[in-house]
């Protein structure tokens, strides 16, 4: 949403539906209760969280202090790239500028522990996986499944019903999966909204069981 054309744009959807959407892009704790007070629901804070790649929780406290101490309005953005350990396993880093640059800050259930308090909501791309339609980290999403105790929104790879039944199953019902660019009211083939809706209101296997 960085841009006046993008603000303009934000705006006028904020207002179509009050309350049910959520902004990010540029948010920080000067601009944050502007938004909510335009319409969103919610706020996203990604890289201003981050200076020089590297966490603030001063930062972070400003930008709760900035909503009135209601974490309900906040959700945090841990978008991250897997990266391999020296004794062979895997890790996540978050990843800010356009994914590009990797901060200090890595993806686990400390850090989810630690951020819990602060918001209502993660939001998680696997920047590795994202926009390639080639599957879901299933990796990262079990574990998210584990760490989080509050919503999380996993994104990166998912094309298709079958990864909404996927990540339902990987995750035990804890993490809600993200479909952009093969959605076919953007341009995609992999799955159409109406599909997506209908598989939500059916329920996912965990639920209906």
């Amino acid at each position: 949403m960085l841009g006046p054309a993008n603000e303009d744009a934000a705006t006028d959807a904020l207002q179509a539906w009050p309350g049910g959407l959520h902004v990010g892009g540029g948010i920080k704790d000067t601009n944050a209760a502007e938004w909510i007070g335009r319409g969103a629901e919610k706020v996203i804070v990604t890289s201003y969280l981050f200076p020089d790649a590297r966490f603030s929780m001063e930062r972070l406290r400003g930008m709760l202090a900035a909503l009135g101490g209601d974490r309900r309005k906040l959700v945090v953005d841990l978008s991250c790239r897997r990266q391999r350990c020296e004794d062979g396993g895997v890790k996540w880093l978050v990843a800010m500028d356009k994914w590009q640059r990797l901060t200090d800050m890595e993806v686990n259930a400390d850090t989810i522990v630690a951020l819990e308090p602060y918001c209502s909501e993660f939001l998680i791309h696997a920047a590795d996986m994202e926009g390639l339609q080639k599957g879901i980290d299933q990796d990262l999403v079990r574990k998210l499944g584990e760490w989080c105790s509050i919503p999380v929104t996993y994104a990166g790879g998912g094309s298709s019903i079958s990864d909404l039944e996927l990540v339902e199953q990987v995750a035990n019902g804890c993490v809600d999966l993200t479909i952009g660019s093969a959605l076919d009211i953007f341009g995609g083939s992999g799955v159409t909204l109406e599909e997506c809706v209908e598989w939500n209101q059916r329920g996912s296997p965990q639920t209906s069981a």
